[in-house]
């Protein structure tokens, strides 16, 4: 079982950056695929970004270039580097893990998911 724990979500003006953590226990995440997705008031749930074990990554087009995400290891923990903020980025954010190392853009692939952190971005 694996637990993760979102961190570093706020309000931020258009135009600024966040850096969103992901601390994991329970499960080293050397072998697991990590991503993030968000979801915004009355939308769905949308996939943002993924890193597999080996450090491949996938990222949706709405955030590419902008937001960049990346694993150490060694903490634990990924992240998600969110940069030139837009209002539509706001949402809640949360971190996915899972056991088959790959990095995916569909929500069934991951097993666990973390509480979720806010995001708030102003015009």
């Amino acid at each position: 079982q694996v637990q993760l724990v979102e961190s570093g979500g706020g309000l931020v003006q258009a135009g600024g950056s966040l850096r969103l953590s992901c601390a994991a226990s329970g499960r080293t995440i050397n072998n697991l695929g990590m991503g993030w997705f968000r979801q915004a008031p009355g939308k769905e749930r949308e996939f943002v970004a993924a890193i597999n074990r080996n450090g491949g990554r996938l990222y949706a087009d709405s955030v590419m270039g902008r937001f960049t995400i990346s694993r150490d290891n060694a903490k634990n923990t990924a992240y998600l580097q969110a940069n030139s903020l837009k209002a539509e980025d706001t949402a809640v954010y949360y971190c996915t893990a899972q056991g088959s190392g790959w990095a995916s853009r569909l929500a069934n692939d991951y097993e666990y998911w973390g509480q979720g952190t806010q995001v708030t971005v102003s015009s």
